[in-house]
């Protein structure tokens, strides 16, 4: 059991909580032997879900945390009045060594704060970015960051370049992987203020491969492995990307049945469109990571469904065997000993 990955789930987070949420566990343990869940919410409703399922009972357990914190609750005011709530108890789990990961489909606002509060930012990191993996025509791209930081500085972009490098090279296994910024065009001279400032900054980090500029339309081509912008634009990016997804999906099964031919002809195609819609299926790829803290927080979507819970569960197991933490914390360490 000394490799088995600890994951704390706030089972009551997210708009489909608490049945998706357990049935994601379940599907986990089930799938993999190497994981251990913590789930954490109101102890009688978990129990009551659970007893759907048939799993390894050593393998899940409830966490009781009364308390739940809602979207429309003041984040910093949630984390620090609700103390037995699911995120808050789960985060407490990482921070003492006791969970190896933390997943919550839950509020952002809560996760992010709570995150920092509680886990505690790795020493150096200015700022913890969310990166989703998102599909390309190549494999996929590390989107940093999607979400936590709206108003960044050209230090935090950096920052999101190295821990996104070093991610992308331990977890999906790329080699040198190339880092873009966004930007409106490919010219160095384009841009808002944070991209001309950050530019160069980038092209002189010995740390990381920088290619230059990266317009929107060339992530989905694969144009680079790791985009890095700030939360806003990256938000923006990501739910264009999901929405232009579902639109393109109901599109093409609508024209794939619109005549007695095409319905024939989509029978005999179905099994290849079947596995190209599936390699741009952002739910499996799991959440979104928050890099730079003390203990690995992934965030998934709201309405997330058992398979990106479930995936996200695993998507831990990557992480702790390939000690993102600990290179992230190695390669910042020198960044402050270079700079005194």
């Amino acid at each position: 059991m000394q490799n088995t990955v600890r994951v704390a789930v706030d089972a009551m987070g997210g708009d489909n909580a608490p049945l998706e949420i357990v049935k994601g566990a379940v599907e986990a343990v089930n799938e993999r032997d190497d994981i251990k869940v913590f789930l954490v919410g109101v102890k009688d409703v978990l129990m009551s879900e659970l007893k759907k399922y048939t799993y390894d009972s050593n393998r899940i357990e409830v966490v009781h945390a009364p308390e739940v914190i809602t979207n429309d609750e003041a984040p910093v005011l949630a984390i620090r009045r609700k103390k037995d709530s699911s995120i808050v108890v789960a985060l407490n789990l990482v921070k003492n060594g006791e969970a190896d990961a933390f997943v919550s489909a839950g509020s952002t606002g809560a996760v992010l704060v709570g995150a920092q509060l509680i886990a505690g930012r790795i020493k150096g990191v200015e700022r913890p970015p969310l990166a989703p993996l998102i599909p390309t025509m190549n494999g996929v791209s590390l989107l940093v960051d999607c979400g936590a930081n709206v108003d960044a500085r050209p230090s935090h972009l950096v920052q999101f370049a190295k821990m996104g490098s070093i991610y992308m090279e331990n977890i999906v296994g790329i080699k040198n992987p190339r880092v873009a910024i966004v930007n409106i065009g490919v010219e160095e001279e384009k841009g808002n203020a944070l991209v001309k400032e950050t530019y160069p900054l980038l092209r002189n980090c010995k740390d990381i491969n920088f290619i230059g500029s990266v317009e929107a339309r060339e992530i989905p081509n694969g144009a680079a492995d790791v985009i890095v912008c700030e939360a806003f634009v990256g938000n923006v990016i990501l739910k264009l990307y999901e929405g232009l997804s579902m639109a393109l999906v109901k599109k093409i099964k609508e024209g794939l049945t619109s005549t007695p031919i095409s319905t024939i002809g989509a029978a005999l195609a179905k099994p290849a469109l079947k596995k190209t819609l599936k390699d741009f299926d952002l739910t499996k790829y799991g959440g979104a990571p928050l890099l730079g803290l003390n203990g690995l927080v992934i965030k998934t979507h709201g309405s997330s469904k058992s398979v990106e819970i479930k995936n996200s569960i695993i998507q831990s197991i990557a992480f702790k065997e390939c000690d993102v933490t600990g290179k992230i914390k190695e390669n910042i360490s020198f960044e402050e000993n270079e700079q005194r």
